[in-house]
């Protein structure tokens, strides 16, 4: 513990952390007012592998049961841990850990057509019962947009969808393709409300086969196809492309091949919008944790590395959007919703995995509130001309379109 406790006491400046070593020993580690967690830990080489890695470990530690929450919650933990996150990162063995990191992250994105197959297999596969019981109704597995702090989560997903189709500047009849159409709610609504026709792509079976059963349980299966395929095997010309939190999956090394096929799979006034997690400041490495247990292969690109391989692939970037807390929003409301169902979901899968999905949804969330995380939207075109000159067109379709709906 001598080493865990050292660290520790530069690392917790607000909250409070208790600890009950495997001796029954007690420690404390106190700072300025805030959260305040007692912790047990169960392992007496816990302490040592928590110093050496804890942004790993920790995580590792709660899923297993070695490291249990007596009093408080893992949110309270993870509160500390986010509010002292650059206190832990200044240290020199974690800033040594994190220049290695940054050095090797290509090799941890290598995401080949093969290994993209089977990291989207990881998440996305485990079943389409769990995602029902936390997601909104329509199914979007992405950053919702709250237009009020009243919104729901079913409306704030709605006004996302709305929000993007009013940047693709829709025309009845157009060829649409959607990369990484998730359960098929973005195609749909496309589809639907813009009169268009969409090819939707996916590499998880799960969500390619419940996507196209309710396009065809809403009439839609003239209008919307499903295919299970990787974007660089579709073939073109589309007169619009989406993809929407799809390019953290690209990896870095193939952020410029990413750019370069939608360029290539644009008619000559086609545009695109990409909708990602991003990070403010430089490029850095996925959380250990996050890359190991949630989705292997991904990524946070920074908008210098994403505008770079935007340049390097020939297209014009039309606007970007930042949205900042809508997302640490959205992991809020799926938590609550987890919670909610969390025995429904112990029965489905069991409880080390619900340890580790509410591990994830409130790391998450805190990465977006009190990290560096974010999501942008990159509207792109082939044509200077592709798109009006002012953004005006954008909020009279959303206009447009919310009135439709009601």
């Amino acid at each position: 513990m001598r080493l865990l406790n050292a660290m520790l006491a530069k690392f917790v400046q607000t909250g409070t952390i208790h600890i009950i070593d495997a001796d029954n020993k007690r420690h404390e580690h106190k700072g300025a007012p805030g959260p305040e967690v007692t912790l047990r830990f169960t392992e007496k080489n816990l302490a040592r592998r928590l110093f050496l890695n804890p942004e790993l470990r920790a995580g590792e530690a709660y899923v297993d049961g070695t490291m249990i929450v007596e009093e408080g919650s893992i949110r309270d933990l993870l509160m500390i841990f986010a509010m002292n996150r650059s206190n832990l990162r200044k240290q020199p063995l974690q800033r040594s850990l994190r220049t290695f990191l940054k050095r090797v992250r290509k090799f941890h994105q290598h995401n080949t057509i093969s290994n993209a197959r089977s990291n989207v297999a990881h998440h996305y596969d485990l079943s389409n019962d769990l995602y029902r019981l936390f997601l909104d109704q329509d199914m979007h597995y992405s950053c919702a947009y709250f237009s009020s702090p009243d919104d729901t989560l079913d409306v704030a997903q709605q006004n996302k969808i709305r929000h993007i189709a009013a940047k693709l500047d829709l025309k009845p009849g157009q060829k649409v393709l959607d990369i990484g159409s998730g359960w098929g709610g973005m195609a749909m609504f496309l589809a639907q409300h813009c009169d268009v026709d969409v090819l939707g792509v996916t590499l998880s079976k799960e969500q390619q086969s419940l996507a196209t059963e309710r396009a065809r349980e809403r009439g839609l299966q003239d209008r919307v196809k499903f295919e299970l395929m990787d974007y660089r095997h579709v073939e073109g010309p589309f007169d619009r492309i989406v993809s929407i939190g799809m390019f953290e999956h690209v990896g870095t090394d193939h952020h410029q091949e990413y750019f370069s096929k939608i360029n290539s799979l644009l008619a000559p006034n086609g545009v695109a919008l990409v909708h990602s997690i991003g990070r403010k400041g430089q490029p850095g490495p996925t959380s250990a944790w996050i890359r190991k247990y949630i989705f292997p292969g991904a990524s946070s690109p920074a908008l210098s590395e994403t505008c770079t391989a935007i340049e390097k692939a020939g297209l014009w970037v039309t606007d970007i959007e930042i949205l900042r807390l809508h997302y640490a929003d959205t992991l809020l409301a799926w938590d609550q919703r987890f919670q909610k169902n969390r025995e429904k979901i112990t029965d489905l899968l069991d409880e080390r995995f619900c340890r580790m999905w509410e591990f994830y949804l409130i790391i998450s969330e805190m990465s977006f509130r009190n990290g560096k995380h974010m999501v942008f939207q990159i509207q792109l075109s082939k044509s200077v001309e592709a798109l009006p000159v002012t953004r005006t067109y954008m909020g009279e379709a959303e206009s447009r379109m919310l009135l439709n709906q009601k």
